[in-house]
């Protein structure tokens, strides 16, 4: 994920009381950035973070704190975007459940200086944040594969030894009875279910990008190199 440009954002604010929530909105003007939505509504917060898709949230601490934490809770469903808390004093335990429901930094005051700093910071770890993630996803994905790949491998090699050696054993058993007709039956199905599987794996290393002469290729030099 590429780190947005702080100097121009698009910010929503949460807070329990109208008042502040002018008040702060004026500091995010004056700082040039663009409010694209106020709410002190939890029930209508959720609706109003998905219309918006804002860039920050920027949830306030009034006077209660369930109804803060609520706030915080239905912006974090409804959007991938950072969550700031404004708070008006240090309060571990509202911090470490908020931080549960999807907070991303706070601070204690809302000073332009302070408040464009925490943006900032906030904004880099969930760059941060996006970027391990999708080496997570990457690392997740290429293992998958080698899993689906050695489970691919596995069923090949059963299918051989069910479809080919046994078939290879019941013939020549069938030669060591003196039953040629039934070893010679034995052994052209069991070509035939060779020719079968060698075909079909041709034909999916051809759709991988594979050329037949390559694969020729291939075989010719292991075969050399044995």
């Amino acid at each position: 994920m590429e780190v947005r440009d702080t100097a121009h954002l698009r910010i929503l604010l949460a807070n329990e009381r109208r008042d502040r929530l002018d008040l702060l909105a004026g500091i995010i003007d004056g700082m040039g950035h663009e409010v694209v939505g106020r709410e002190i509504d939890v029930s209508a917060v959720g609706a109003l973070t998905a219309k918006t898709r804002p860039d920050v949230a920027i949830v306030g601490l009034g006077e209660s704190s369930e109804h803060a934490l609520d706030h915080v809770s239905a912006i974090v469903r409804e959007a991938f975007c950072p969550v700031i808390a404004v708070l008006p004093a240090h309060d571990p335990e509202w911090v470490a459940e908020a931080s549960k429901r999807g907070l991303y930094a706070y601070l204690l005051d809302d000073r332009p200086a302070e408040l464009q700093s925490a943006v900032d910071i906030t904004l880099r770890r969930y760059a941060d944040y996006h970027a391990l993630r999708g080496a997570f996803d990457r690392s997740n994905e290429a293992a998958a594969r080698e899993e689906k790949s050695a489970q691919a491998k596995q069923r090949q090699a059963l299918e051989l030894h069910d479809e080919i050696v046994q078939g290879l054993a019941v013939a020549d058993l069938a030669l060591k009875l003196g039953r040629d007709g039934e070893s010679q039956a034995a052994l052209t199905a069991t070509l035939e279910r060779a020719r079968s599987i060698v075909t079909r794996e041709l034909t999916e290393l051809q759709s991988k990008g594979h050329t037949l002469e390559q694969l020729i290729g291939d075989t010719s030099r292991g075969t050399a190199g044995g």
